[in-house]
């Protein structure tokens, strides 16, 4: 199959391995000095390895290439007793206490909401304030519906699960309607970085200067960060 995968150019390698321990999937080794793609199949194509990098020797090339295959990845890293990807560590949240319990009305402003299904061309998109969020969001924060989705059109998607890019669906949405303003809703953990450059890229391939924030989650409900994306 034909997908995003990393490659590295040895010639600008130092070896210093940032790369591998950045890599929390256990795809790329120090071979000789080097680094090395060892397993195609364990590279997710999220690209964490990517800003490690001090001399820019890895970017994203698009070839032929196993598909990711997240069982083997996690079954290789329990038989090597390795930490894992962040976005994967188990723990346990203690949700905080309301003092005050109301049934509140869902901002869910269509159907479906999960990108790949999404149709790219439908009433709802016209003149839409879009929403793009990770599936984890709206479990970690608590007002969720009320802060993000009001008013919006919400599709939501998660990088790692899908395997996917999801930047040209969303190009094609973005191209093909006329979208006020662009929301991108993700957490803290490395995977979720997927679904920014895939908003990224949509942005640029659609070619519009549609407004668009990035705000990113902690896994415990907090907001960490918000952040204006330039125009194309």
């Amino acid at each position: 199959m034909i997908r995003t995968i990393i490659q590295i150019d040895s010639e600008r390698c130092n070896g210093c391995g940032a790369c591998a321990a950045a890599c929390h999937e256990g795809a790329i080794a120090m071979v000789d000095g080097k680094a090395r793609l060892m397993r195609e199949d364990y590279c997710d194509g999220l690209g964490d390895c990517l800003p490690a990098c001090p001399t820019g020797a890895i970017c994203f090339v698009q070839r032929e290439a196993p598909a990711y295959d997240a069982e083997a990845v996690a079954a290789a890293r329990a038989a090597a007793s390795l930490p894992g990807c962040p976005g994967q560590q188990q723990r346990r949240l203690r949700p905080q206490q309301a003092s005050q319990i109301a049934a509140q009305p869902s901002q869910l402003g269509q159907w479906p909401c999960q990108i790949k299904l999404a149709p790219v061309h439908a009433p709802y998109f016209s003149c839409a304030r879009l929403l793009v969020a990770a599936d984890c969001t709206a479990y970690a924060y608590a007002n969720f519906h009320q802060d993000f989705m009001a008013e919006h059109i919400t599709l939501i998607g998660c990088p790692k699960l899908d395997s996917i890019d999801y930047s040209e669906k969303l190009a094609a949405i973005l191209g093909g309607n006329e979208i006020i303003s662009l929301t991108v809703v993700r957490m803290e953990v490395p995977c979720c970085g997927g679904l920014e450059l895939a908003v990224k890229k949509a942005l640029a391939a659609a070619g519009k200067a549609i407004p668009c924030q990035v705000v990113t989650l902690s896994i415990d409900g907090r907001i960490l960060d918000r952040k204006e994306l330039d125009h194309v």
